[in-house]
């Protein structure tokens, strides 16, 4: 089942929605038509004028977080770095970076840029109010206030130096001009998981929401800790050195029913698929599971392979190879040596390296 749906495309990103906002925009809606001004429409009326300039409210909440990682992202295609999408979820939105800059300059002015949006937000729409202040109890009005009101929250709430978040990425730039990049990353992730633990016990006694947030700044926080020591170990490994250089490849004119068993024989997950000398594609166990039984022995290995071959150079680093199986969401990748075949690559290849180097 699909989680997130591409709405749009800005500046070449593509935009997401995840189905956890589908579930939080009637939410939101209804938490801006309950609560009376200036905070929310709750004493407006008719009944049906009320709900809608809530929803107007959520939708252009939600808009001004879009804004916000679009700050992100510009700054971080301004420095040469690939957004893969943003995606607007329960609680904001999520910047999804190829890769994090390791300079510590770079990481911070990226950081700073969201909420930089958030509170030029801020700023125009509290101008904009003070330069009509006769139109202040309008509901265009309100809805204006209620939008620079909850940017600055935005704005100061993701400076907390609470790693993954805003400030914590700011964080992690002050320490690494400290001490390596690695151990900068432990000393905010240390310094996230200790705002976690203090927002989840306000979250327990206050504010379910606030206690939800920790939670996913605990776990984001471990997670890009756990993510950056595994980048940096294999760094220093080439895919030469551990790829696996017996090649079993299976010819195009074999039928489904035929590689099936030879799955079963070879234990392998992935073949490329050779004839002669020529590369001509790659089949995976997912793609044969996905032909019903009956239909196997009709079906060539050729109609199903796929033709276009994700490969790397022997002589990358293994960190590369794992982004590559990451960005692409698959298991292997082909080895490329002057142009041949000469290996191929598994994110069990990967685990089994980690574990030798005391990173798993």
């Amino acid at each position: 089942m699909k989680t997130s749906f591409q709405v749009a495309r800005v500046m070449g990103i593509p935009i997401k929605l995840h189905i956890t906002f589908l579930l939080v925009l009637p939410l939101f809606a209804f938490i801006f038509a309950s609560n009376p001004a200036p905070y929310g429409f709750g004493d407006t009326t008719p009944i049906m004028e009320k709900y809608f300039l809530s929803l107007v409210t959520t939708i252009l909440l939600f808009t001004c977080i879009l804004l916000h990682e679009l700050g992100h992202s510009y700054l971080a295609k301004k420095y040469g770095f690939k957004i893969e999408s943003i995606t607007l979820l329960l609680f904001g939105g999520v910047a999804s970076m190829e890769e994090m800059p390791r300079d510590s300059s770079m990481e911070a002015k990226m950081a700073v840029a969201g909420p930089t949006v958030s509170f030029t937000i801020a700023a125009i729409c509290l101008g904009i109010i003070a330069l009509f202040p006769s139109f202040s109890t309008t509901a265009p009005m309100r809805i204006i206030w209620i939008i620079g009101y909850i940017n600055i929250i935005l704005a100061v709430f993701n400076l907390l130096p609470a790693f993954p978040m805003d400030g914590g990425r700011v964080l992690r730039a002050w320490y690494a001009k400290k001490m390596s990049y690695v151990e900068a990353t432990q000393h905010a992730a240390y310094v996230g998981k200790l705002f976690a633990f203090i927002m989840g016990m306000f979250g327990l006694l206050y504010n379910v929401w606030l206690l939800m947030i920790a939670f996913f700044v605990y776990i984001g926080a471990s997670e890009e800790e756990r993510s950056t020591k595994i980048s940096f170990a294999l760094e220093k490994v080439p895919v030469r050195n551990i790829m696996t250089r017996e090649i079993v490849s299976v010819p195009p004119s074999w039928t489904i029913e035929e590689i099936t068993l030879f799955m079963f024989e070879k234990k392998h997950m992935g073949y490329p698929v050779i004839e002669g000398n020529d590369l001509k594609g790659i089949i995976t166990f997912t793609d044969v599971h996905k032909v019903p039984p009956e239909e196997r022995s009709k079906i060539l290995v050729s109609d199903l392979m796929t033709p276009d071959v994700i490969s790397i150079n022997a002589d990358a680093d293994s960190s590369d190879a794992l982004k590559l199986m990451t960005t692409n969401k698959i298991g292997r990748v082909l080895v490329i040596d002057k142009g041949s075949v000469v290996g191929i690559l598994s994110r069990t290849d990967l685990m089994r390296t980690l574990m030798f180097l005391g990173e798993q």
